[in-house]
């Protein structure tokens, strides 16, 4: 009669990560990105030492697509210049290394991508801090006035 307590927390979750992409801004929707991807390649590790060959292979394939179809098709490769193409070349490598690392179970190489992964993440992080978002400032609700008149709602036949 009522779902497991599993999907109404993932419900739970998915809401939590809606309501965190649709306030967040661009700079916090990458950060939240590397998580996704630091997420997926710690379950894959986990996967891989229990054995569970499919739920390894889930993860491997979620990082590979947050890394390639996330982080890497938000870079600006006009204006980001040489950095966006470094940037480029590096998610391309990590994800080639995580193909390789699911196929072998090579745990030295997820790690290995986990290290750049954080690396990039804490540099993300340190050049937001940096760049403060612009502040928008809410204009003040109007003080109620209780001889104001009020517009009718009736509708007049």
């Amino acid at each position: 009669m009522f779902g497991s307590g599993l999907q109404g927390a993932r419900a739970y979750a998915e809401v939590g990560v809606e309501t965190g992409v649709g306030s967040a801004s661009p700079h916090q929707l990458i950060v939240m990105l590397f998580d996704g991807a630091l997420a997926a390649l710690s379950q894959a590790q986990q996967h891989m030492k229990a054995g569970n060959v499919a739920g390894k292979g889930q993860a491997v394939s979620k990082a590979i697509a947050i890394i390639g179809s996330g982080l890497r098709t938000s870079l600006d490769k006009e204006k980001g210049g040489e950095i966006a193409g470094n940037l480029d070349a590096l998610y391309d490598y990590m994800c080639n290394r995580l193909v390789v690392a699911n196929l072998n179970n090579q745990l030295e190489l997820f790690k290995e991508v986990d290290q750049l992964l954080m690396e990039l993440k804490q540099a993300w992080v340190s050049i937001g801090e940096k760049v403060a978002p612009p502040v928008v400032q809410a204009s003040a609700p109007k003080a109620y006035d209780p001889l104001e008149p009020v517009s009718s709602r009736l509708v007049k036949a």
